[in-house]
């Protein structure tokens, strides 16, 4: 049975049987007994278009569950628009699945949420970690927005910022090496780029191939993680460096700075360093800079806390932390890197260790740990 290829249908046909009437969580369940049946079925017998089949399966048992409920037996009409065998049209509804996961009847967090959870297939534990809320919380957050848009179609499609949020979440729960979803969402962003002539949306795209060029770099043979200092940049994919940077440019020209171009900017300035102690990092905190301006984000003034750190020295960086939020993520790791880079060994390794206990992603966890016995066997 090959998952892939049922996770990379799932959306088209989620997306089939809400054009056709079903409401969004009807239409869930439905394709979730339809993948089901496939992973029974499709070993001994597999059908020639498997789309076509999970569409017609998952019609089928949709149009079941609504004969079974008496206050919607007025779709019972629906029965004869079951189409006809043949091929499946080969159309990707995906991004017009992100669209409506980000209707207007949502908000932002929750259209975020639903989309993680729906077309992303990313589980509720990992989107209540994205967003530090406990499971239980986004689980109740998910059914809302699946009640919200029960009866939406796609004739109200989301906002473009909403779509974008969730790409880029999508995209770095694929980084992370947890859910392989990076490439899909570069895939999806750049069908958004073709659609719609927005700076942001090109900012997003030349943010993914950016960051996506080091993916190889990011981890050691053993899975070890390789922090961006230490990273063999012959290793980057300089082809997509230089798409991103290109489409970059062409965004930043057109004097409508937003969040993703400017991160997108970073990237780019970290890309174009030959070695690590190359990079401008002034430039770097000036970017910064201006993304705290449009986003007012803690964790983008932690980020320039590192930036700092590299720019002016570890002391200059320890008073930015200062003015910080120590409840954040990663706070406790940048305070451990800048007494290590002013000199306090003893109590780098104390954070470091304390950095690695909080640390809920294993690579960082275990990079963590090796930080802080790399500091004490020095000691």
């Amino acid at each position: 049975m090959d998952d892939a290829l049922l996770r990379s249908l799932t959306p088209s046909v989620l997306a089939v049987l809400v054009r056709r009437g079903a409401d969004f969580a009807a239409a869930e369940d439905a394709v979730q007994d339809a993948l089901v049946e496939a992973v029974r079925g499709w070993p001994a017998d597999p059908p020639r278009d498997p789309k076509g089949w999970l569409i017609a399966v998952a019609w089928r048992r949709f149009l079941d569950a609504t004969r079974a409920d008496a206050s919607r037996r007025r779709r019972e009409d629906r029965v004869d628009d079951e189409p006809a065998p043949g091929l499946a049209p080969a159309a990707d509804d995906t991004l017009q699945l992100y669209f409506l996961c980000a209707h207007p009847s949502l908000t932002p967090s929750s259209a975020v949420a639903l989309t993680l959870r729906a077309v992303g297939g990313l589980t509720t534990r990992q989107i209540a970690r994205a967003y530090l809320v406990p499971e239980a919380t986004m689980a109740q957050r998910i059914s809302r927005a699946k009640r919200t848009v029960s009866d939406v179609r796609f004739d109200r499609p989301g906002d473009v910022a909403t779509v974008l949020r969730v790409l880029y979440l999508v995209f770095n729960e694929g980084y992370s090496g947890d859910v392989d979803l990076a490439a899909e969402a570069i895939r999806l962003t750049r069908q958004l780029a073709a659609a719609i002539d927005h700076p942001e949306v090109s900012g997003l795209l030349a943010l993914m191939l950016l960051h996506h060029a080091r993916r190889a770099a990011r981890t050691a043979p053993d899975g070890r993680l390789v922090p961006l200092a230490e990273q063999d940049r012959g290793r980057w994919d300089t082809a997509s460096i230089a798409e991103g940077v290109g489409i970059l440019q062409a965004a930043l020209a057109r004097d409508r700075l937003g969040e993703f171009q400017a991160q997108a900017a970073i990237a780019a300035l970290h890309a174009d360093a030959p070695a690590a102690e190359e990079t401008d990092w002034v430039q770097i905190v000036e970017w910064y800079d201006e993304l705290a301006r449009l986003t007012d984000s803690p964790v983008v003034r932690l980020n320039r806390v590192v930036a700092v750190g590299e720019a002016d020295g570890p002391r200059a960086g320890l008073a930015a932390l200062a003015t910080v939020d120590n409840a954040l993520p990663r706070h406790t790791a940048v305070a451990a890197y800048l007494h290590e880079r002013d000199g306090d060994l003893e109590r780098a390794a104390r954070l470091y260790a304390d950095a690695a206990h909080k640390a809920t992603n294993l690579a960082e966890r275990d990079h963590l740990t090796r930080q802080a016995a790399r500091l004490n066997t020095r000691g």
